[in-house]
């Protein structure tokens, strides 16, 4: 778990009592953050989604308003979870892990639901699903090279494909049916776009992560190898004092035998 002042945590920011005890129970405490509950309610809320889009056949407008009225709900706590732990340092080692899960499980249950019930073509759901995955296993594998900051184009694409999502949630007919369609095509194009765009900033960082490697190296080894020259030359000037000075003694012997 990362730092969270004590203030935040309930404490006054001395030495909790009674030592480690103590302050496990403080570090347990800052998980229970107000970004961390928005994060866990966000998870709750994909199995009730699912129900509610999925309740009477999945055809019934009312039981769709109540799911788009959960996915909603799911989207704004995305937005906010992550703005109150960067703001009021709650980042938590479980907001980094559960975050990410929370935003791929609602977005992946309503595309998933959508292609089953036939509003949605299952290639759009395997390309955003696939997209999001592949971005996902990407930064795992780079991240040892440095982060990726996100672009404007991912928020962009998060933005057009909750919009896109959340009206095919909507029992729509006529021209907002319509209109839905070319949001959801944005969202696509976005999503490809955007993917495209992170694997060329994760191969520039991986690259440039090898050649720092590389250099450092090399560098490594030139001090090695001036380290060893060096030491080589103090054994050979040793050797030659040596030299020189028994050459000296043998003829400080003969003379004196003379």
């Amino acid at each position: 778990m990362t730092g969270v002042p004590a203030s935040a945590a309930g404490g006054t920011g001395r030495p909790a009592p009674g030592g480690k005890l103590g302050a496990a129970a403080v570090n347990q405490a800052s998980l229970w953050n107000i970004a961390n509950i928005l994060t866990m309610i966000r998870l709750l809320l994909v199995p009730g989604f699912v129900a509610l889009l999925l309740a009477d056949g999945g055809y019934d407008p009312v039981w769709r308003a109540w799911a788009w009225a959960a996915f909603a709900v799911a989207m704004i706590t995305d937005v906010f979870d992550g703005h109150l732990a960067r703001t009021y340092n709650l980042v938590t080692d479980f907001g980094k892990i559960a975050d990410p899960i929370a935003d791929k499980a609602i977005m992946g249950a309503a595309l998933i639901c959508l292609s089953y019930l036939g509003d949605l073509p299952w290639w759009v759901t395997g390309v955003i699903l696939g997209r999001e995955l592949g971005i996902t296993l990407l930064r795992f594998v780079v991240i040892r090279y440095g982060v990726i900051p996100a672009s404007r184009g991912g928020k962009m694409k998060t933005l057009a494909q909750g919009t896109a999502v959340g009206m095919y949630v909507l029992a729509l007919t006529g021209p907002l049916a319509t209109f839905r369609f070319w949001v959801m095509a944005v969202a696509v194009v976005l999503t490809v776009v955007t993917g495209l765009d992170y694997v060329r900033q994760a191969v520039v960082l991986r690259r440039a992560g090898l050649a720092e490697a590389a250099e450092a190296s090399a560098a490594s080894q030139a001090a090695a190898e001036a380290s060893a020259a060096e030491s080589g030359a103090e054994t050979a000037s040793r050797a030659i004092a040596e030299s020189t000075s028994e050459s000296t003694s043998e003829s400080a012997s003969g003379a004196a035998e003379k």
